[in-house]
């Protein structure tokens, strides 16, 4: 499954990143890098927990657009 992940710069030295469709899985990092890999790491382990659950992991129901406006 390919799930939407919204990464932001949340300030100087942090970045953070978060799943819409998968409500709670979060990271935060202090590189793009780093909060890249890591929002990886939080889907499996959020996927898998909700598997041990009994859950079915949600169908990706979202995406993003970048849109070019002129400054």
């Amino acid at each position: 499954m390919q799930y939407t992940v919204i990464i932001e710069k949340e300030a100087p030295t942090d970045w953070g990143a978060y799943v819409p469709d998968l409500p709670g899985c979060v990271a935060v990092g202090e590189t793009r890098e780093e909060v890249e890999r890591l929002i990886r790491e939080a889907i499996a382990l959020h996927v898998r927990g909700m598997r041990e659950d009994g859950e079915s992991p949600p169908a990706p129901s979202s995406g993003a657009i970048v849109v070019e406006v002129a400054a």
